[in-house]
Parts: C-alpha cells; sequence; structure tokens
C-alpha cells in the first residue's frame, strides 16, 4: 500500500482559496516531516541500520519501527492523527534512511522527468514536457541540505559557502545541479535530470510527433554516410534525448568516444569509450574540462566523436576534428535557431582565446558543420525538430543555410495542443553524393513537396 495520493482537496468545498490550501498543506507537511524526524532519532539510537542494504524486509522492519515510535511520541505528546498521517509520517523515516528524503518518490515515479527544489516549500517536477508544483516539501532549508550531503558525500563532492555550485551524478546516472546560498537567494536549490531507464526509440520519438518517417529515413543515412551534425535548441528541448536516438544509428563497428559533463548518452553499440569531465578537487586542483577531453579522444583512435553539449573553447578543437578525418561527429548546442547556432559557435571559438579572425572561423565552421537540426519544445509540452537545415559554404563573410525539412504549425487544438506539419521544403541537399559514396541510398520522394503543400503556396 503507498501513500503518495495523501492531500488535502483542493475542490473541498469549506477552502476555496489556493493560497489557504497551499499554506495549510505545507504546514501538515511539515508537521509530519517533524514528527519524522523524531522517530527517525529514536530509531537511530535504538537499530542497527545499514543505509546500502535497503532491501524489502529491511524496509518493513525500518517502517514498522517507525510506526511504533510514532505512536510512542503521539502518547507522550497527547496528540492524535489519522492512521493514514501516520503511515505517511513512517514512509518519510524510510526514505530519510534508504533514499533521498522527501523527494525519493518522485525519483521512483517514471512519469517523472526532472525535479526542481526551489529551497524548502517549492517542489516543481516536469511531467510531460509541463511543469507543475507538487505538494512536496522539507522541514526547512537544513533540512534541504541534508538531502544535499546524502547526494553529494559518496562522490566526494562537496558544497559550502565557499564552494556554492556542484554537479554530480545519482547512482542511476540521474544528473543532479545543487546551488545553495549565499549564490541561491531564497533556498538550497535542486535540479534532478531523471534518467531514462528505457531510453526512447525512434519509433517513440515518431508517435510522439518530434519527426515523421521521410525525416527518420534522411538523418539515418546522414548518419551512416558520416555527416558532421550538430543539434540545437533550448533548455530542456530533447536534445539530448534526439543525440541518444540519432546515435544508434552508427554502425556497431566502429569505435565511438562520447565525452560529456555528466554522462547522459545510453548508446547501444558495444564499441564505445565514455569521457566524463572533472571539477576541481578541494585544493583547487585536479579539474578536466570537455576540452581536455576532446583533445585527447583525438588520441584515442575514434571513428566518430560525439560530445553530449559544446558550451565554451572546446568548439574549436571539435570544429578541427570534424576537419580533420573525423567525419560523422555529433553534438549539441543551446541556441534558440539555426542561424544562431552559427553565431554560438563563432562566439565559443573565440572564447578559445586563439587570435583567429571572423571570416576564418565562419570558414572553419562552414567546412566541418553539414547538417544543422534544431529542437524545440512548445507550449502543449511536446518537442519537434522545426528545422534540419544543410550547410551549404560562404558566400562573402556568410554562411549560407538552407533548409531540407521544416515544421510548419498551423494552430491549437481544443486541447490546447500544437497543430501542425512537418514537410520538405523540395531541395536536395548538396552532400548527397556523399551519402551515396558510402553505400547509403536515399528516394528522391523524402525531398519532394506533396501536391497539396504546392498548391497551397499558390
Amino acid at each position: 500500500m503507498t501513500f503518495d495520493s495523501f492531500s488535502l482537496n483542493k475542490n473541498d468545498n469549506y477552502m476555496d482559496d489556493e493560497d489557504a490550501i497551499d499554506s495549510a498543506i505545507i504546514k501538515k507537511n511539515k508537521e509530519l516531516q517533524m514528527l519524522a524526524d523524531k522517530a527517525l532519532n529514536m530509531i537511530i539510537d535504538n537499530t542497527d541500520i545499514n543505509p546500502e542494504n535497503g532491501d524489502s524486509l529491511q524496509k518493513k522492519n525500518i517502517l514498522d519501527k517507525a510506526l511504533e515510535a510514532i505512536n510512542e511520541i503521539l502518547d507522550t505528546d497527547k496528540t492524535h492523527l489519522s492512521l493514514l498521517e501516520k503511515q505517511k509520517a513512517a514512509y518519510f523515516v524510510v526514505d530519510e534512511i534508504f533514499g533521498y528524503g522527501p523527494i525519493t518518490k518522485l525519483l521512483n515515479d517514471p512519469t517523472v522527468s526532472e525535479i526542481m527544489v526551489n529551497g524548502s516549500e517549492n517542489v516543481y517536477v516536469e511531467k510531460s514536457g509541463k511543469i507543475e508544483k507538487t505538494e512536496i516539501t522539507f522541514r526547512d532549508d537544513q533540512h534541504v541540505m541534508n538531502t544535499i550531503e546524502k547526494i553529494i558525500t559518496p562522490l566526494g563532492r562537496r558544497v559550502d559557502e565557499s564552494s556554492p555550485m556542484v554537479d554530480a551524478r545519482l547512482p542511476d546516472g540521474s544528473r543532479v545541479n545543487i546551488i545553495i546560498p549565499p549564490l541561491a537567494i531564497k533556498g538550497p536549490t535542486i535540479t534532478i535530470r531523471k534518467f531514462a531507464a528505457d531510453p526512447f526509440t525512434l519509433e517513440d520519438l515518431i508517435s510522439f510527433g518530434t519527426l515523421n518517417h521521410d525525416m527518420s529515413t534522411f538523418l539515418r543515412a546522414c548518419v551512416r554516410g558520416k555527416i558532421n551534425i550538430v543539434v540545437s535548441g533550448g533548455t530542456g528541448s530533447g536534445k539530448t534525448t534526439l543525440l541518444n536516438v540519432i546515435s544508434s544509428f552508427i554502425p556497431h563497428n566502429e569505435r565511438i568516444i562520447t565525452i560529456e559533463d555528466a554522462a547522459e548518452l545510453q548508446l547501444r553499440q558495444k564499441h564505445v569509450v565514455t569521457l566524463e569531465s572533472r571539477p576541481a578537487n578541494i585544493e583547487g586542483k585536479g579539474k578536466i574540462n570537455i576540452r581536455d577531453l576532446v583533445v585527447n579522444s583525438l588520441r584515442m583512435r575514434p571513428d566518430r566523436i560525439i560530445v553530449g553539449e559544446v558550451r565554451s573553447a572546446e568548439a574549436l578543437d571539435m570544429l578541427q576534428a570534424m576537419n580533420t578525418g573525423h567525419d560523422g561527429s555529433i553534438t549539441t548546442v543551446h541556441a534558440n535557431s539555426t542561424r544562431d547556432t552559427l553565431s554560438r559557435l563563432e562566439t565559443m571559438v573565440l572564447m578559445s582565446e586563439m587570435e583567429l579572425p571572423s571570416k576564418a572561423i565562419r570558414e572553419q565552421i562552414s567546412s566541418a558543420i553539414h547538417l544543422i537540426v534544431q529542437v524545440a519544445r512548445f507550449l502543449d509540452g511536446t518537442r519537434k525538430i522545426i528545422n534540419i537545415s544543410e550547410i551549404t559554404g560562404m558566400e562573402g563573410d556568410t554562411i549560407t543555410m538552407q533548409d531540407i525539412f521544416v515544421y510548419k504549425q498551423e494552430g491549437f487544438n481544443e486541447r490546447g495542443q500544437v497543430i501542425g506539419r512537418h514537410i520538405p521544403t523540395g531541395i536536395v541537399p548538396a552532400f548527397i553524393n556523399n551519402i551515396k559514396a558510402r553505400g547509403e541510398v536515399l528516394p528522391a520522394s523524402i525531398f519532394k513537396v506533396p501536391m497539396h503543400e504546392q498548391f497551397g503556396r499558390l
């Protein structure tokens, strides 16, 4: 039996004010958390607990002991709680010992893709692309800090006033970002991007409307034909998910080097070397950044280099790798459009402190990158590819591009869902012969503009 459904109903007639309801929920949760804390202290003093061995039998034993301690505390305080409230407090105790406190059930919820703790009283989640507030709270900021310590201590990491930011990874691979006061004004903040135990497949993305069959056929041929690809988009637009999917097109006989700040990619191929950057230690030494890993990867005989995200000076090394025989490399960039992607790459190359003129940088970009895949998250929470654009070269000082596929939005339906469709522009990419030379055959029909779209233009 679970008790996740415990809450005060916002539709109850006796309480119409939503703010009052939220306040009542916070107050009740904090009361139960304080009760759970007292019970936890009693259990720790009288029980031999091994948090590393969180099997069902031990959890059941701790749950029973927590209920006994809670009843003892309530009898002493002459306080009454319902059975449901007692059981909820008992589960809080179990989560504190074997999990990560109040957010444990969110981590175990497969429908939750992201968890955002903004201080002790505000916990948000992302479900189906939409952010919503939960009824979960912590006792106070120190309770949040206790959870943070539980996350980072096994990793040998620290967070304090002198080092108030940290990136970490949970044992299941979920990515965690932590920032605390004085930088986080309203209390310790935790952001967890959950690791997908069962990653999305190409068929999943097609069913979600992220792309269509013709686009998937085209991207498969581009990856297998060793076209250099940049996946760009805003935060939470699905760049890493798409990168995971298109990386699955890489042949299994190729050696792949993946480079990330926090390892999120889940490649199915066998010959994969996963590299992860490392922050400085307590003495401020030992930092290994993405650029160091990109440079080192060139000495590892890669067939493909996949960089989870280019965000700084490593852009120059990535471009040079693409230009020196490492065809078929893939990376992601934060950008709001395909044109912005080019501007961001140029800016990041300048961060390398190499004294290169802008035209030389743009020539490097135009010769290294063949394709930009732009993804976006829409108001209804869906993620879609909105442009697949080919970089065709230079005209003067400007990099030229042409769209191969675009997403045409037509509006919203009565449920607030985006209405639209992916269509080809009728342009055949200039690198089509390079793909054919590698044995990939693309039917001409996937580039043909549908008849009704042609008439729609007239």
